[in-house]
């Protein structure tokens, strides 16, 4: 009998917990791009935001659309001392969108710094991109602790989740002897390709295939030139494009508007997925061994981590954790509620305590008895 009242409220308890363990089906937001104060500057009103590509340069739109662009935040901030610091922040579907546009608007005549992934500086502007966003800041007067104060704005930029975070492969090919510092440029689409100019045409390199591509300039003895390094899914698609290649450059060939750009000496030769194409002033035998690199089929830097909430495995546990924890205080309560009923029921109402407790056995084993025979026996009045 107290057990049916009790049901009802284990059941009421158990219904509780569990609507309460379901996650909230409530939009996400999109998150500011800019907080409003960090190393000490504070945000001069409300940032000025756009989902438009033009705001944040509208000589550039369509660039930043092949970089995948998503929104757009600039913000005046000022300090104490008067200073004031300009800063726009663009922000892109993954972390390869903000590293290809960082590397699209960084001069070779720039000084690399140690803020946020990558940085960059020229006198007062510096730009740095983390994670999937790209920030350029000039300052009107640099100090001693403009670095610093812009590492711990990095600090309070949104990051992207799981695979967004992931840098692209392809610009680690790009081997170190004769680089020139800061002229690698990692390409998304056919606009970029005919801004930054390359020895190809965007029609031959062929973006609608799943191409990315990464150039960079190159100084030898003999002269200089481009190394492009274009990949593509999957191997066969690149030996596809590779006689195209082949095809276009032959002495024969007919010139038109997918045609290879003379640029003196030029080489190509495929890895894997990848097609190496070097062309320039230098010998065709600085072209040749340009553009032999070799591709890793090991690399996994695109493999996607799923290190977010819902596939975390500490969440996992610490769910597992309170959901034990919740059961456990049920059970507690439950069996409070239930002795504390059966003492209540005794102290007030002993005639009905009567009637229950006859409903239970008894074995009454500290009334047995020793049989004569030396066995265990139980006396006639416990039975």
């Amino acid at each position: 009998m107290i057990s049916r009242r009790i049901l009802p409220v284990v059941l009421s308890l158990l219904a509780t917990f569990a609507f309460s363990a379901q996650p909230s089906a409530s939009p996400a937001k999109t998150l500011a791009i800019l907080p409003t104060t960090f190393g000490g500057w504070q945000a001069q009103g409300a940032a000025q935001t756009s989902t438009d590509p033009t705001a944040a340069d509208a000589a550039n739109p369509d660039v930043l659309k092949e970089y995948g662009f998503t929104d757009f935040a600039s913000a005046t901030f000022t300090r104490e001392d008067g200073r004031k610091l300009t800063i726009r922040a663009a922000r892109f579907v993954d972390a390869s969108g903000a590293y290809g546009a960082f590397t699209y608007y960084k001069q070779p005549e720039m000084l690399n710094e140690k803020i946020g992934d990558q940085a960059s500086s020229l006198n007062n502007r510096i730009l740095f991109y983390r994670g999937n966003v790209l920030v350029d800041a000039v300052f009107d007067k640099l100090s001693v602790m403009s670095a610093a104060e812009l590492r711990e704005l990095a600090g309070d930029l949104p990051l992207p989740q799981g695979g967004a975070r992931n840098l692209p492969s392809l610009p680690t090919y790009l081997p170190k002897p004769g680089y020139v510092k800061n002229t690698a440029k990692y390409i998304m689409g056919p606009m970029t390709l005919n801004k930054l100019g390359s020895p190809l045409p965007a029609e031959m390199v062929d973006f609608a295939a799943g191409a990315e591509v990464v150039e960079g300039t190159y100084h030898s003895s003999g002269g200089e030139g481009t190394l492009m390094l274009i990949s593509y899914p999957t191997p066969q698609i690149a030996t596809e494009h590779l006689r195209r290649i082949d095809a276009a450059h032959q002495p024969n060939a007919q010139t038109g508007h997918a045609g290879v750009v003379e640029m003196g000496s030029f080489a190509q030769k495929r890895s894997g997925p990848i097609v190496a194409v070097a062309a320039g002033t230098f010998s065709q035998s600085d072209a040749e061994a340009l553009a032999s690199i070799h591709y890793d089929a090991d690399v996994t830097w695109n493999e996607n981590t799923f290190f977010d909430k819902k596939n975390n495995v500490a969440n996992l546990l610490w769910n597992a954790v309170l959901l034990c924890g919740a059961l456990m205080g049920i059970t507690l309560v439950a069996g409070f509620a239930f002795g504390g009923a059966r003492v209540a029921l005794k102290r007030f109402l002993p005639e009905r305590s009567q009637s229950v407790e006859q409903d239970f056995i008894s074995l009454n084993i500290d009334e047995t008895v020793r049989r004569p025979e030396g066995g265990i026996g139980v006396s006639p009045g416990s039975r």
